[in-house]
């Protein structure tokens, strides 16, 4: 049997299938996080695709750039949902309006995607790949963004949607308070660091699991043919 029929390649596919739409329909800037985050995981899983055709193998390939976009994707998903959208729901405007496509973009790259990545992450391989030194090298391009973000509005008062999130305007309290929440959220991304690797781990023995389950019942098989073969 080869990699193309493995569930594993169409499930990587059908997560370049959401990151592309959600970004051709955006009409957005790319100095959105949201957008930086899925032409990172656009461009691992296209590549990670190939390299499963290529070599005939279900195990992705760059197993750390994989946790880095894993995490990237999740800090993405969970800061629209729970600091942008308040938990809204974001299903009503996908049916109706004149922002119908911006809706679907957002949809896409906001909960679609994050979640395929996920389930990528905990059931496909390859497993245990991620290491707790790989933290802080993952969280340097977040905290990049906040840094980069606050400096080029201050060297080019004039750019254009200086500040994306209100969370990285100084604006109504001050560079302290901005400093505040990017202080916050470096906690909150170091333990959903910790949860990616701990999500790592608890697949290994998921699929552990269901290995040792798979053998008990082989075992249970062939013992009940023997007996029987004994009894004949």
């Amino acid at each position: 049997m080869t990699v193309r029929t493995k569930p594993a390649l169409w499930w990587r596919l059908a997560i370049v299938l959401s990151a592309g739409l959600g970004l051709v329909l955006s009409n957005s800037s790319l100095v959105y996080f949201t957008l930086e985050s899925n032409v990172i995981v656009l461009g691992y899983f296209i590549g990670a695709v190939y390299w499963m055709v290529k070599r005939n193998t279900v195990d992705a390939p760059a197993p750390r750039l994989r946790g880095a976009a894993t995490l990237y994707i999740v800090i993405t998903g969970l800061v629209s949902h729970i600091l942008l959208q308040h938990g809204e729901n974001p299903l009503p405007g996908l049916m109706s309006g004149p922002e119908r496509l911006q809706h679907w973009s957002s949809f896409f790259l906001h909960y679609v995607t994050p979640v395929l990545v996920v389930g990528d992450w905990l059931f496909l391989k390859p497993r245990n790949a991620s290491r707790w030194k790989d933290l802080p090298l993952w969280l340097s391009f977040p905290l990049g963004y906040a840094l980069v973000t606050e400096a080029r509005a201050i060297l080019f008062p004039s750019f254009p949607l200086k500040y994306p999130y209100f969370f990285l305007d100084p604006n109504p309290e001050g560079y302290g308070w901005v400093a505040g929440q990017i202080a916050q959220l470096t906690v909150e991304f170091v333990v959903l660091g910790a949860v990616v690797i701990g999500l790592d781990r608890l697949g290994t023995k998921l699929a552990g699991g269901r290995r040792r389950a798979a053998g008990a019942e082989t075992a249970a098989a062939d013992a009940s043919a023997a007996e029987t073969a004994v009894k004949g």
